[in-house]
């Protein structure tokens, strides 16, 4: 018998959606753009892609899927990455802002500087791009530290919840091992 490939939406009201197709259809999953609560329940696991938090989040309340995606939330993995990460954080700074608080972490919003402060590094011999980056701050007790970057973590996971400052889906190298992991761990 065949395993059926798990289903992962990307959350798709903004930021950098489709750069995950390749990586997750290349870690054996199924890709999908995801915006309504109908696709949020035919989801196995979510990623909530980089781009800009307080947009995402005026679209999350525009379009009323904050109970909806809360509600899927607590029952599914979800991966955040960059803007994602400060969406599923505990807390936010500079300036606070609400989340979905799913992980035992606190994210300092552009904690690495500017746009202009934009770079790539390895993590974990893999090339990565720090855009506009959150800094990982009181990482719970909880969290396993996966990698770090100048002494800080950069990728944690705690339960089915993960967080990484960096963008794996803007290397052309499919797929990412970050992408490979999370595919991995879904049941």
């Amino acid at each position: 018998m065949t395993k059926r490939k798990p289903i992962i939406g990307v959350l798709a009201l903004q930021g950098a959606v489709e750069p995950h197709r390749p990586h997750i259809e290349a870690a054996g999953g199924e890709f999908r753009a995801v915006k309504t609560p109908a696709q949020f329940n035919e989801c196995d696991a979510f990623i909530l892609p980089g781009g800009e938090s307080t947009t995402m989040l005026k679209l999350i309340d525009t379009f009323n899927l904050w109970d909806s995606l809360a509600e899927n939330f607590a029952k599914k993995p979800v991966w955040g990455i960059c803007a994602g990460a400060i969406l599923i954080a505990r807390k936010v700074t500079n300036p606070e802002q609400k989340s979905f608080a799913l992980l035992p972490l606190t994210v300092e919003r552009n904690g690495y500087g500017r746009q202009l402060d934009s770079h790539q590094t390895e993590i974990n011999g893999y090339p990565v791009s720090f855009i506009r980056a959150p800094v990982f701050t009181d990482v719970g007790k909880d969290a396993e530290i996966l990698a770090k970057h100048q002494g800080a973590p950069v990728w944690i996971k705690a339960g089915k919840y993960t967080a990484s400052a960096f963008h794996p889906e803007l290397t052309l190298d499919f797929p990412s091992p970050m992408h490979k992991k999370f595919v991995e761990s879904l049941p």
